[in-house]
């Protein structure tokens, strides 16, 4: 093979030839043999294939299926590591995976497989639905989620071979959900290398800086943490404390660059680069230990946290606690035990990497359990919040670790967003207890539904049947479940109103002439599947609620409407009319059969024909989105397009299909006649014009002392043809030097 095969891969391989009858009924014979055939698989599929850094493209599942293995992961978690760009990369199907490996790798595969192969309207959509998908995934197995961290770990570690614009969006969502996301499950182990990438290709110049500052003090950190590190471990020796492990560790890069700019302070000013952590036996001595570390170095007051007595939502337990070293430095110490080491470092893997003697083998964890109350929540929302933005700024925000603990009045501990507020703290509870929330005792007393909530609090939520939050609300809650509840609550109860609010609206914006039509029309269906509602009430109800905006519902009408009929190929110019200007292309859509209007492309849709140039049927027209009066048609030469948005443009055409149409529609057109000033010419001109039926809207002659008469009219014209039949009949008349139709360019 022309890749290097890691040592335990190699074993897997070798352990996968079975040379007698026992070996093959052996566990561990099976479980080799999967992840060998995994690997043979992939090597084969992805043959021929290289990444951006010209390594053969098996490197990378390689390298992911390290990880996992790193991590504690079950020859099925390995097995998926190999195979998780198979169907997304290759022809291989979903179904195909499972035959060969079994169902709970197929569903580890899907599970991190982005929707590649499905076109979205936009980056944010496709991304948001990804996601979506993702924590679908996640909750019927934990293990997905675990799988994609590696994926991504190993494709920061080798972003630099990326284009530029590339590597900052990756590293931006690396750091905003992915990294989030391995804290969330107390993954520190995948978490904080996730950061610092980020970090390295977010803020490139202050990452460089500070490492090379980091590295500069490397000398005195080690000498100082060495000094301390000998203190500790004779005195914990003398009152019969076993330490497992006393080891210091310098700050990653990214959490001094957050101390410094949350602190506003210089490199030189942080003194705690550095923190030392003690590994005792049990729970007891954390404490013990603790006493001997404030017995030994002056401690700081406010640094000190108990995570043991009250541990983080992911289960994270320490204490935590920051004393003046000898040197008069801050220094950070963490206590923890063994177990608590191994959940700090590896988080939910911790269940697979230090199974306790007679715990559970299961491999699987669901939503059901406790510390992912953020991911339920998250699949609650999805059906809640339409908007592919709103879901994801939804995403981030609930990724973020909690850090406010509040007691409910049963004594059960509930983590909130840091600022959030009893509102917040009753949606958390439940959906119903937000909705009927009346008051909120705080350790007792009444407070308003604004007091922000500290560390400690008891809150009890007074409810009564017929209350409910106000409005008001949306402008202190923290949390997006509860701005979010807020607004279904609103949206639910005043439907009728924002239905009415939405018309005024869009009738503010459209016109009030043929707007029954309008929300008739297959455009606005089109805008309403687009806008991902049901019916034209529910989007008229979310456009009165806020829920969308006029502008996106515009944007998506305007296409809507360009869509509607398919394009045909730039016409030629009609009639020997002047060529187009170079900014409108003729884009006329093709001619239904079917339709009875006398313009295709807007039908039943308010429309008016432009006062500037008057197009008449037979010349190339265009559609022009108007503010509240509905389409505007010009002619596509018309020197009032120059000032007009691309994407106010709409293809439209003169419906000449049907003469049973275009007889009972006249349009108006400004003409001049120059002729020669003598008595009777003008009852000549109307004489011509009555012959052929035309009609003369209005009329006015300018004469001057031996100068032609100028003569202008404004007629009635049914076609092109009709109008240059007439200025061919006029031109005939002795007395006529030029005749030419006004508001018309001529080259």
């Amino acid at each position: 093979m022309d890749i290097n095969i890691p040592v335990w891969l190699q074993s897997c391989l070798e352990n996968s030839h079975p040379n007698s009858e026992h070996i093959q009924n052996n566990y561990q014979y099976q479980e080799d043999k999967l992840i060998a055939e995994a690997f043979k698989f992939a090597y084969k599929l992805h043959e021929g294939q290289y990444r951006k850094s010209g390594e053969p493209y098996i490197c990378h599942p390689v390298a992911v299926a390290g990880l996992l293995r790193d991590l504690g992961g079950s020859a099925t978690m390995i097995a998926a590591g190999f195979l998780h760009d198979v169907v997304e990369d290759t022809e291989v199907t979903s179904e195909e995976i499972e035959n060969l490996f079994g169902g709970e790798v197929r569903q580890l595969v899907e599970g991190v497989t982005k929707l590649s192969k499905i076109n979205f309207k936009s980056k944010t959509e496709g991304q948001a639905e990804n996601f979506r998908r993702m924590f679908l995934a996640m909750a019927k197995d934990i293990r997905v989620i675990v799988v994609k961290l590696a994926d991504r770990l190993h494709n920061m570690r080798t972003l630099e071979h990326l284009p530029d614009a590339k590597r900052r969006r990756i590293a931006l969502e690396t750091k905003e959900i992915f990294a989030p996301l391995a804290n969330r499950l107390g993954i520190w182990h995948l978490k904080w290398e996730l950061e610092d990438l980020s970090f390295k290709y977010l803020e490139s110049e202050a990452y460089q800086e500070i490492k090379q500052l980091v590295a500069d003090k490397r000398t005195d950190r080690e000498n100082r943490l060495k000094q301390i590190t000998g203190t500790l471990q004779n005195r914990l020796a003398k009152v019969g404390i076993h330490c497992f492990d006393i080891s210091g560790r310098p700050k990653h890069l990214h959490s001094i660059y957050q101390k410094m700019q949350r602190q506003n302070k210089e490199f030189h000013e942080i003194y705690d680069l550095a923190a030392l952590r003690i590994i005792v036996e049990t729970k007891e001595e954390c404490y013990r230990a603790l006493a001997v570390v404030h017995d030994s170095f002056l401690p700081i007051p406010g640094r000190f946290k108990d995570y043991i007595g009250l541990p983080k939502p992911n289960h994270y337990q320490s204490l935590h606690t920051g004393v003046i070293g000898p040197w008069g430095g801050h220094l950070e110490i963490q206590i923890r035990t063994l177990e608590m080491h191994h959940i700090a470092e590896y988080g939910i893997a911790a269940h697979w990497k230090y199974k306790e003697k007679g715990g559970s083998q299961s491999t699987t964890l669901t939503a059901a359990d406790e510390k992912f109350t953020w991911l339920r929540q998250l699949l609650e929302w999805q059906n809640d919040l339409k908007d592919a933005q709103e879901y994801l700024d939804s995403v981030k925000d609930n990724l973020f670790e909690d850090d406010v603990y509040v007691f409910t009045p049963k004594g059960d501990l509930v983590a909130l967003k840091a600022g959030s507020t009893p509102i917040d703290f009753a949606y958390r509870i439940h959906t119903e207890v937000g909705n009927h929330c009346a008051g909120v005792k705080v350790n007792g007393r009444m407070l308003p539904l604004s007091t922000p909530l500290k560390n400690g609090d008891i809150v009890e939520i007074i409810t009564q049947k017929n209350s409910q939050p106000s409005v008001d609300c949306l402008n202190f809650a923290k949390t997006s479940l509860a701005k979010n509840r807020i607004r279904q609550l609103y949206k639910r109860a005043h439907r009728e109103e924002n239905i009415t609010r939405g018309k005024e609206l869009l009738e503010k914006e459209l016109g009030k002439k043929g707007f029954d039509n309008l929300l008739k029309s297959q455009a606005m269906q089109t805008v309403v599947e687009r806008c991902n509602y049901q019916s034209v009430e529910d989007l008229l109800a979310g456009l009165g609620h806020g829920e969308i905006t006029l502008n996106f519902f515009l944007n998506r009408w305007r296409e809507a409407i360009k869509s509607q009929q398919p394009l045909t190929p730039e016409s030629e110019t009609h009639n020997h009319l002047p060529t187009l200007t170079p900014k409108v292309k003729d884009i006329s859509p093709s001619i239904s059969q079917s339709s009875n209007s006398p313009i295709v492309g807007i039908e039943g849709l308010m429309y008016h024909l432009a006062g500037c140039c008057n197009p008449i049927p037979g010349e190339a027209i265009i559609g022009v989105v108007t503010r509240g009066k509905g389409i505007k048609i010009h002619r596509q030469e018309c020197q009032n397009l120059e000032t007009v948005e691309c994407d106010r443009l709409i293809p439209v055409t003169w419906n000449c299909n049907d003469d049973k149409i275009s007889q009972f529609h006249t349009y108006p057109v400004k003409i001049q006649i120059e002729t020669l000033d003598r008595v009777g010419v003008f009852k000549d001109i109307l004489s011509r014009l009555s012959d052929r039926g035309i009609n003369v809207r209005n009329a006015n002659v300018k004469t001057s002392i031996a100068k032609p008469a100028l003569i202008d009219l404004e007629i009635e014209i049914s076609s092109c043809t009709q109008l240059e039949q007439l200025f061919s009949q006029i031109k005939k008349m002795s007395d006529i030097i030029n005749i030419r139709r006004l508001g018309y360019i001529y080259s």
